[in-house]
């Protein structure tokens, strides 16, 4: 593995916290206590998506410990260098629903010595994560920050009809499917762990294709949720039938040129993530998209069916992300009503998809200026 201690900035460390919901987390920290018990500093946690781990945010990290916060980023159940999961296709799913990763957080916040956080921020799958921690336990997570991926509450009782309408994407002329229906196929993580080309050259091509840098992404909000409406996104979210998330993006593998100039993700940044999905493969993460298909754990979110988020809260994307637009409707219903104190909406420009890693400087002053206000 490679040590963390030789790709980390100085200022941020890692180490593995204990019996955390029958996980050992890995961390990373900035702004972490010398020796105080309890913490004098208030915590910020981040939580990542996928293809990703706690090392997502390591640019925004210092400048929010730097501004007086214990910062705390873990990999996620399923992900680096935390261990206690199993990835085994055909074994329990219940540990990867969304109720067990909330459960997952209030006990690495607790654990940290911490009775609260200042906000819990959220990318990628991170942002529901996060967003469920903000409604269910507001007395802990006392701010919410959503990112790439809007909130749009939680499932209605009754559940209504709609959403993605697989069938008929199939029908198409062009034959397509939903990446996350792909992504909860059995051969998906093989797909990409053994591809031809390796995982080192999947991620860069699926980190690229899903960047501002990849510049035919030119999201645009969706009018509806019709299979030619969904077809007008890219291919790595309405992916060509017959084809593998690996396939799909090989085509737009980055020249030579391109790769070494890259100023937010370099070779020795990359091969971080790519040891590490190396050595674990990707279906701990694939087992999260799982279970939001899974009817028995929607259902038990209906539990809260109604209940808003409450406390303060905002969302920050990348301009040229898709994310924000793939399920039409809920960028406006997170606005509206699934949050009742959404403080602001940034889309930042020269960002897509990794909008911490493309632009961090900007999410950094967005989250401090978020904090200040708060």
């Amino acid at each position: 593995m490679i040590p963390y201690s030789t790709v980390l900035p100085p200022g941020i460390r890692a180490r593995t916290v204990p019996g955390i919901n029958g996980l050992d987390m890995h961390v990373l920290e900035a702004g972490y206590p010398e020796g105080d018990s309890p913490p004098q500093r208030p915590a910020i946690l981040l939580l990542h998506g996928f293809p990703e781990l706690a090392f997502s945010w390591r640019k925004v990290m210092l400048p929010l410990a730097h501004a007086g916060y214990h910062v705390i980023a873990p990999d996620q159940r399923g992900y680096g260098r935390t261990t206690g999961w199993s990835a085994d296709y055909d074994g329990a799913l219940e540990p990867f629903r969304v109720l067990n990763l909330v459960r997952d957080a209030l006990g690495l916040v607790v654990a940290l010595g911490h009775s609260s956080v200042a906000a819990v921020v959220g990318h990628d799958f991170g942002s529901p994560v996060a967003a469920w921690c903000a409604l269910l336990r507001p007395d802990v997570f006392r701010a919410c920050v959503m990112m790439s991926s809007p909130f749009g509450g939680s499932p209605a009782l009754p559940l209504t009809a709609g959403g993605v309408d697989h069938a008929a994407l199939a029908a198409l002329p062009r034959s397509r499917k939903h990446y996350q229906a792909y992504y909860g196929t059995r051969p998906a993580n093989a797909d990409m762990h053994t591809c031809p080309h390796g995982v080192h050259a999947f991620l860069r091509a699926y980190y690229h294709v899903k960047s501002a840098d990849w510049q035919v992404n030119q999201p645009h909000v969706l009018a509806s949720y019709a299979a030619t409406e969904m077809a007008k996104m890219p291919t790595y979210y309405i992916m060509d039938a017959a084809q593998n998330m690996a396939q799909t993006v090989a085509p737009e593998m980055p020249s030579a040129a391109h790769i070494a100039a890259c100023p937010w993700l370099t070779e020795s940044d990359l091969a971080v993530y790519a040891a590490e999905y190396q050595r674990n493969g990707f279906q701990g993460g694939l087992q999260w998209y799982r279970c939001g298909a899974e009817p028995r754990f929607i259902t038990e979110l209906q539990t809260w069916a109604g209940r808003s988020i409450n406390v303060p809260s905002m969302f920050i994307a990348g301009q040229s992300d898709w994310g924000t637009y793939q399920k039409p409707g809920e960028f406006e219903k997170m606005q509206r009503t699934a949050c009742t104190d959404m403080r602001s909406v940034h889309l930042v420009e020269g960002a897509g998809h990794w909008v911490q890693q493309e632009q961090p400087g900007q999410v950094a002053a967005h989250l401090l200026e978020f904090l200040r206000r708060l």
